[in-house]
């Protein structure tokens, strides 16, 4: 499925360009060129002014994870979504420079950041996803108790069906 992606990446890269150019015209016929391109060249520039102010942001805040031995997951999250940001923000075209400043200001940077930690999630294993963004909460509920007795039996037996109290729950952020 990662290969399909990635097979389908200079068509996506393609359509955007075509679509940056056609926003940028439209934009052209309603600003006039020379706010078109101010516009365009004040994006670029905060774009690499927050690129640098990111990379240091993010950097300091891993090493004081990692230094006060808390999970840095949340850290780096944060740092990619905001590196990510400032990147689309310097690339001159408004389609990029809007997606950017969405992920640079917080409520988007929110969203993305908890997007990009479930993907996390799902792609590692629960021992690494906890050791990167730390323990996760469990909501738990009780079920009601099971009639027959519970048997004493040993852990381990292949094929052996143990009977007790049945607990269900969901993984809860």
């Amino acid at each position: 499925m990662m290969r399909r992606g990635l097979a389908l990446l200079p068509l996506g890269l393609l359509l955007l360009a075509v679509a940056e150019i056609l926003v940028f015209i439209a934009v052209v016929h309603a600003l006039g060129a020379g706010w078109a391109l101010l516009i365009i060249v004040a994006a670029s520039v905060a774009g690499l002014v927050l690129l640098r102010r990111e990379g240091i942001r993010g950097w300091r805040s891993f090493r004081a994870a990692a230094e006060a031995g808390r999970p840095p997951g949340p850290q780096v999250s944060n740092s990619l979504v905001g590196l990510l940001g400032a990147l689309l923000l310097a690339v001159p075209g408004f389609i990029s420079a809007a997606a950017g400043l969405l992920l640079v200001l917080p409520p988007g940077r929110t969203l993305a950041r908890r997007g990009v930690e479930r993907v996390a999630e799902r792609q590692l294993s629960s021992a690494v996803a906890g050791d990167l963004f730390g323990p996760r909460h469990v909501r738990v509920r009780q079920s009601a108790p099971v009639d027959e007795p519970a048997s004493p039996a040993t852990f381990g037996a292949p094929g052996q069906v143990l009977q007790g109290e049945v607990v269900e729950g969901e993984i809860v952020r």
